[in-house]
């Protein structure tokens, strides 16, 4: 078995044999993977195969491993590694990722119920980090929009909505690029988002301020042709109807803010900016969860600024008494 690759991302497997498909539907590590969304694959795959290399001295990945002689002792030394490598975030995402395909091991019949929940009781690893990323200013952000508006050709308009979109409703890059044309209904000031993660449509509701003009602009530019809501566009500024790729979306963003001279940033960091702004304003943090499609508060209470705030304010209370070295004529 050559690797996950054979399974399509739609879930076509028709380039596979009957022996092959018959292999993939046994194994709990890949009926695990088809059932997240294709943008977690990839992440979940990597999961697996670091804890299948572990436990196989480097010698299979995780669609070659035998799941169903995984025990409580593998596990209990599976996450004391984890812990010891990772931050908390990362180590217990792995190890959700090894408690579901132990459960799909055994509902698929090949582990006891007790193997199985003895092996899934590891705890999880304690301890919190900061989210990765940064948070951009006001300028920043005034800057980038600033860099689409002077440039003239088809990019400018695209490019000024497609950053507008994603931080004035914090939708993903993974979703921005499977928005359709049809997914916009401007009555209503709302798009329809397919959520990378956890595979949950929602709404998305557009500001009505300079978010809602930059899309009526870039829609002006495009016309109204159903299919992708975002397209490519060459140097010349030929647009072509098909959809754009998530790697199109990071390159637009790091090209703006090299002509805005902002610092780099990753595309979500344009989410969390979002998270901490509404925050920062009032909104209560269910409503910032329900906005950022999180599935759990935690998740959103993390971009809260408001803390370091109120530390910083309190940080400013302390006087030290030192003026400084005397410095010789």
């Amino acid at each position: 078995m050559s690797g996950y690759e054979m399974i399509d991302p739609a879930g076509d497997a028709r380039a596979l044999t009957p022996a092959e498909q018959d292999a993939l539907d046994r194994n709990p590590a890949a009926v695990y993977l088809a059932s997240l969304a294709e943008g977690s694959r990839r992440t979940m795959l990597h999961s697996l195969n670091v804890i299948a290399w572990l436990l196989s001295n480097d010698e299979l990945d995780a669609l070659a491993l035998d799941w169903s002689r995984v025990r409580y002792q593998h596990t209990a030394a599976i996450r004391s590694w984890l812990a010891a490598h990772y931050r908390p975030a990362t180590a217990n995402k792995m190890l959700a990722a090894l408690r579901q395909v132990l459960k799909h091991a055994w509902m698929l019949g090949q582990m006891s119920a007790e193997d199985y929940h003895r092996a899934r009781e590891i705890g999880s690893v304690r301890g919190e980090t900061l989210p990765a990323g940064r948070d951009l200013n006001s300028g920043e952000i005034a800057a980038l929009m600033q860099a689409c508006e002077l440039d003239p050709t088809p990019a400018g308009a695209r490019d000024a909505a497609v950053i507008a979109l994603m931080y004035a409703t914090g939708v993903r890059r993974s979703s921005v690029v499977g928005l359709d044309l049809a997914d916009y209904d401007a009555t209503n000031q709302t798009l329809r988002v397919r959520a990378a993660k956890g595979r949950k449509d929602y709404l998305a509701h557009i500001p009505q301020d300079g978010a809602a003009r930059a899309l009526d602009d870039w829609l002006s530019v495009r016309g109204y042709e159903a299919g992708p809501l975002f397209w490519p566009i060459n140097k010349g500024g030929k647009m072509t109807p098909r959809r754009l790729s998530s790697q199109a979306i990071y390159n637009l963003l790091e090209k703006r803010g090299i002509e805005a001279g902002v610092n780099h940033f990753s595309p979500h960091d344009l989410r969390r900016t979002l998270a901490g702004d509404l925050l920062d304003a009032g909104a209560d943090v269910v409503t910032v969860q329900r906005i950022l499609a999180h599935s759990n508060v935690q998740t959103t209470a993390r971009y809260d600024r408001r803390p370091e705030s109120s530390k910083r304010k309190a940080a400013s209370l302390i006087h030290v008494p030192y003026r400084g070295r005397k410095r010789s004529r």
